[in-house]
């Protein structure tokens, strides 16, 4: 290793003194190459060398057993431990080894001189060191020093004698030495010796033949040099006042305070903390909670106000004094009048309606008991949050929001502790300071979507808050003092319950929210939605008058949602246009019929899906659950030569898959009952198919219908247009309970379809169906498979399976390859969500 360890930051007399005499001619055109690292050489330079690499100390011993000239190289890069000849710059300096010393640890110190330049010829080829051919570069030497050198060799000095001026090294024997070079090219190289410059640039510089070019490159660099050094002493300058400042402030605060005493007045710092101990007072704090803040109070008397922590103790007292500790609104206790204020707000919803009338009344009786802990789980725009406004008004409480969608930081909801920069309570806390009372209606949005990741978990941290047993001493980070919140009401909202953790679900009273039919979203619009968009968009109820016909249209062809949210959208955009009729003024303004619709919201969106007219082979009609509402399913089976492979498409989840493999097998079980060979399946490939390929599929509830089309399939028997069904079905042909009965109905009578086949055990959720759905719907229930096939087919394949051979002599998987009517696909549209079956 080869490095600089006596490169001088400043000019010394060392530098400037005269080399031994060594004329030019003498210095040999062969001669060993030392590479170097992180310094460049100049002429007349002295420095000190630590030489440990094996080839380099080789080129030093060689150099000394001769005439002690060594040639000197700068290393292109300082990471190359065993450079080559490309990795060394050609040009470098004949220097003259003054002194050597070997070091214990085998390494060399050797001291260099500086002689003259010189240029790489050729690498000589040698086993244990470099040596090269060199060409000597003679400097030219200027005869004559016109004005322009001059002032430019003053300039160079004058700058140099500034630079250590503001280092705060200078000296009467540096000025004497830069006074006394009287040579452009060797006052170039003594000051760019010096300059703290990148090996490139120094480089540069040595390259340079013209001393006078030379000189002018460095009072350039120079120049930059000292506008470095001037700021930088600036820099030091201001740091230096600044402390002494914060001193001098420090001593006149001081006395200051010496005087009011003495004067009888009270400082900034006693009236402050006098503020403090009258907040504290004020706030009507738990013993514990008090005795904490008067502690922390007694440590900001102790501290100079102007300390980092006095701060951070200052900023924990105004949120402790600032909490609604003992703060609370009573409660609105008349059930009645919380009725009407809900059924102001709100349509329907009687399961949430009933939930918060019968906390009313348990509250009216027993003033202590703890907030209920719900959770509203339904689809988009429902209403959830707007609900919990509503129970706020009702109760008389304030209310406070919180979003949890994306959270992953447990500190979101503890908070931080108080040793990090910018710390602050969690979101429960900031919302109580928010709502100002220690009772409000805290709804907790999109519990849902809560994530987890490196931080902690949020869902856990939540555990306590949601917890009636645990939440009267929440303990926030922050705070580090428990709080009450056994009497704040939290409301949660989620789109899904599956989402939820189990052991937080089970601390929350789920109310679900089902999407609204179309009777209900037609009510809710003309006594909610109209108003509230003729209000906002500045015109009168005469002004805008649509039928029930097209608020229907818009609901069927232009939204498709479980909610309310694009239905207002819509509504809003006519509201819009009548606005705009108006203030063009346009006297005459039309009624929006189902017409003439389209004219104002453009072709329609959504069509309606294409309802089974036949009865055919192979095809069932299934009820689906999407986040929307309910949908219909015309699924598909064809036999085929092939070698019993069962082959499902459309984008099935596992869960589909697996229902359509467990009717494959319930079939396969019974085929001799259904007048099949028991090993028919040996030469046929089942494909079961469910139309809609772009949209993801999944669920369990399919599995009736797979097998009714299988069934209808391999037997010829057609399936009856005018039924649906909806069922999971196991191997030994029962048939299990669903859910999503409520949407899969309005689904079923949107398609026209009035006979539905649900599973009996389904049997209670029928009260969840408004009464007038109902009775537009014929509902059958069955426990087993056998049950489906009655009411599905055509014929009852196990009473007429003489039947299925055919009077033509074909076999029954023939006679329903022949039945099979070529179907058009069903165009839908590709932007659904995923459907649950």
């Amino acid at each position: 290793m080869v490095e600089d360890i006596g490169k001088k930051d400043d000019f010394s007399e060392e530098d400037a003194v005269g080399v031994d005499q060594v004329n030019f001619s003498d210095i040999p055109d062969v001669i060993p190459l030392l590479p170097v690292r992180d310094v460049v050489i100049y002429s007349y330079m002295i420095l000190p060398l630590m030489v440990g690499r094996e080839k380099s100390i080789k080129a030093v011993e060689e150099a000394m057993e001769h005439d002690r000239l060594i040639f000197l190289a700068t290393q292109r890069s300082s990471t190359q431990e065993e450079p080559k000849p490309q990795d060394i710059f050609d040009t470098g300096t004949v220097a003259m080894i003054v002194k050597m010393l070997r070091l214990p640890d085998g390494r060399v110190k050797i001291l260099v001189q500086g002689l003259a330049k010189a240029h790489i010829v050729t690498y000589l080829p040698t086993p244990d060191h470099f040596k090269v051919r060199i060409e000597k570069i003679a400097e030219p030497s200027a005869t004559a020093i016109n004005l322009e050198v001059e002032a430019l060799m003053r300039s160079v000095k004058e700058n140099s004698e500034k630079i250590l001026q503001l280092r705060g090294v200078i000296s009467p024997d540096a000025v004497a030495i830069l006074d006394s070079i009287e040579e452009p090219g060797r006052l170039a190289d003594l000051v760019a010796s010096n300059l703290k410059l990148k090996v490139e640039e120094s480089q540069a510089i040595l390259e340079i033949i013209n001393p006078v070019e030379r000189l002018r490159r460095v009072n350039e660099l120079l120049s930059k040099e000292l506008e470095l050094s001037a700021m930088q002493a600036k820099i030091q300058t201001q740091a230096k006042e600044e402390m002494g400042k914060t001193h001098r402030e420090y001593f006149l605060r001081e006395q200051l305070k010496a005087i009011q005493s003495e004067l009888g007045e009270i400082d900034e710092k006693t009236k402050e903390i006098e503020e403090f101990r009258a907040k504290i007072a004020k706030a009507k704090m738990p013993k514990d909670v008090a005795k904490e803040a008067e502690k922390q109070l007694s440590r900001l008397g102790q501290m100079h106000p102007d300390a980092a922590e006095a701060s951070i103790i200052r900023t924990y007292l105004d949120w402790m004094v600032e909490l609604p500790w003992a703060k609370s609104t009573r409660d609105h206790l008349d059930v009645k009048n919380a009725q009407r204020i809900l059924d102001e707000d709100h349509y329907d919803l009687e399961k949430v309606k009933d939930r918060i009338l019968e906390y009313l009344g348990v509250r009216k009786l027993n003033k202590n008991m703890k907030g209920p802990i719900l959770c509203f789980v339904g689809p988009p725009g429902v209403g959830k949050t707007s609900l919990g406004r509503s129970i706020a008004r009702a109760l008389g409480r304030k209310f406070t929001r919180v979003s949890l969608g994306g959270l992953r930081d447990e500190a979101e909801i503890r908070g931080h502790r108080r040793t990090y920069i910018g710390a602050l309570p969690g979101r429960i806390i900031q919302g109580l300071k928010t709502a100002g009372s220690n009772n409000p209606v805290f709804m907790l949005d999109e519990i849902d979507k809560v994530g987890a990741d490196f931080r902690g978990d949020p869902s856990a941290a939540l555990l306590e808050v949601l917890d009636p047993e645990q939440n009267c001493a929440f303990s926030d980070h922050y705070l580090n003092v428990p709080f009450d919140l056994s009497k704040v009401m939290f409301i949660t909202t989620a789109n899904l319950a599956d989402p939820i953790i189990p052991a937080l679900k089970d601390r929350m009273e789920i109310i679900e929210i089902p999407g609204y039919v179309d009777e209900e979203k037609l009510k809710i619009a003309r006594h909610f939605l109209i108003p509230r968009q003729i209000k906002e968009n500045g015109i009168k109820p005469e002004h805008f008058r649509i039928t029930d016909e097209a608020i229907l249209g818009i609901i069927n062809q232009y939204t498709r949602e479980a909610g309310l949210r694009n239905l207002e959208r819509e509504i809003a955009n006519l509201c819009r246009k009548i606005a705009r009729m108006i203030a063009e003024g346009e006297k005459k303004l039309p009624a929006i019929t189902a017409k003439n619709l389209h004219k104002y919201l453009g072709v329609a969106k959504f069509l309606p899906d294409e309802e089974r007219r036949d009865n055919e082979v192979g095809v069932a009609t299934g009820l689906a659950w999407t986040p929307y509402g309910g949908d219909v399913l015309h699924i598909e089976a064809t036999p085929m030569e092939g070698k019993g492979n069962l082959l499902l498409t459309g984008q099935l989840g596992d869960v589909m898959k697996e229902s359509g493999h467990a009717a494959m097998s319930y079939f396969r079980s019974r085929a001799s009952r259904f007048g099949l060979k028991d090993r028919f399946y040996y030469a046929k490939d089942i494909h079961v198919h469910v139309p809609a390929g772009a949209i993801p599929k999944d669920g369990p509830s399919a599995g009736v219908t797979m097998a009714t089309a299988v069934i209808s399939a391999l037997t010829g028997i057609p399936t009856r247009s005018d039924v649906a069904m909806t069922g999971e079905i196991t191997l030994r042909g029962r048939v299990l309970p669903v859910g999503g009965l409520r949407e899969k109905s309005l689904a079923a009578l949107r398609a026209k379809i009035h006979t539905i086949i649900v599973p009996q055990q389904n049997e209670k959720d029928l009260s969840e169906i408004p009464k007038h759905i109902r009775r537009k719907l014929d509902f059958k229930l069955v426990k087993h498979m056998d049950d489906v096939l009655r009411i599905a087919l055509m014929e009852d394949p196990e009473k007429h399976g003489k039947a299925l051979k055919g009077s033509d002599g074909t076999k029954p998987q023939e006679r329903a390859n022949k039945s099979q009517p070529e179907r058009q696909p069903v165009r839908r549209k590709d932007s659904r969500p995923t459907a649950r079956i």
